[in-house]
């Protein structure tokens, strides 16, 4: 016997929660191709998807742009919970967590990639015929899956917080700002921040990466298609963790003008996983 560190924990209570999700959304449901293929990514591999999904973004700009408006719009209401009700330290980490939630979030824009790749009509309500999608079940779990890992990197925000700066609420914008960058306390912060942060987006980035565009593209179990994206990411560490960056800076940048560059930046990112999806998986 012996005391399980945090990591082995989460992992333990996520394997737990995704065995109960594959038992409520399978429904004896089998896989019909066998497990694919996992191809190695570079760099170009990486630009070249970015650039196919810059240029989906420019096929679907007004029917995306409409969609994606709803990012902004939840960040400015993130961004009023915040200052409204003394959640101020927990700001970044909600705008930080879109990273977590996002691979569920672009589900409908990885369905228009896939139609326009196939010749397809690919309008936004085309892109929600993904509703109709036998797979559904298994994209929801899985959504619901990154919706509490979102939650807990909040919690564990939040105790950061109380154990730095906290626990009381900071009294004002400028002196959380001052404590944050100039005390000993807020460095800790920051610092400790930025590793639980990375395990946890190390942990949504295994999860989903390869994930969701593979419930989508092929009859394939919950179960089958998490293991799939496990196996990618272990297969490509580097261009994984080179693909995290652009995603992370991706989505700073889209946040700092009061999240109306998510407006551009989420599409984008959302169809250029699609093109990295297909780079990864076989297609044998």
């Amino acid at each position: 016997m012996y005391i399980r560190n945090p990591v082995e924990w989460s992992l333990d209570q996520l394997k737990s929660a995704g065995a109960t999700l594959e038992f409520l959304v399978a429904g004896g449901r089998r896989d019909l191709t066998a497990p694919p293929a996992i191809r190695r990514i570079a760099a170009a591999d990486i630009r070249d998807a970015l650039a196919k999904g810059l240029d989906d973004f420019a096929a679907f700009r007004d029917d995306v742009a409409l969609i994606c408006v709803i990012y902004p719009i939840v960040g400015l209401i993130l961004a009023r919970l915040a200052f409204g009700y003394a959640l101020l330290p927990l700001l970044f980490p909600m705008a930080s967590g879109f990273a977590l939630v996002g691979p569920f979030a672009a589900v409908v824009l990885y369905e228009m990639s896939r139609r326009r790749e196939q010749g397809l009509d690919a309008s936004w309500a085309d892109g929600f015929g993904i509703v109709h999608s036998p797979a559904i079940g298994a994209i929801l779990g899985l959504g619901l899956l990154l919706l509490a890992l979102f939650l807990l990197w909040l919690g564990a925000a939040w105790g950061i917080y109380a154990m730095t700066l906290g626990p009381e609420p900071p009294l004002s914008i400028l002196g959380f700002a001052r404590d944050v960058l100039t005390t000993a306390r807020g460095w800790a912060m920051i610092v400790i921040g930025i590793g639980v942060g990375f395990l946890f987006a190390v942990l949504a980035l295994s999860i989903g990466v390869v994930s969701f565009p593979l419930l989508i593209d092929r009859e394939v179990r919950l179960s089958t298609a998490v293991k799939t994206s496990v196996r990618a990411v272990t297969a490509n560490p580097v261009g994984m963790a080179l693909w995290g960056l652009v995603v992370a800076g991706g989505l700073v940048l889209g946040s700092i003008p009061i999240f109306l560059g998510l407006i551009v930046v989420m599409p984008v990112l959302g169809h250029a996983t699609w093109h990295l999806y297909r780079k990864i998986v076989s297609v044998e």
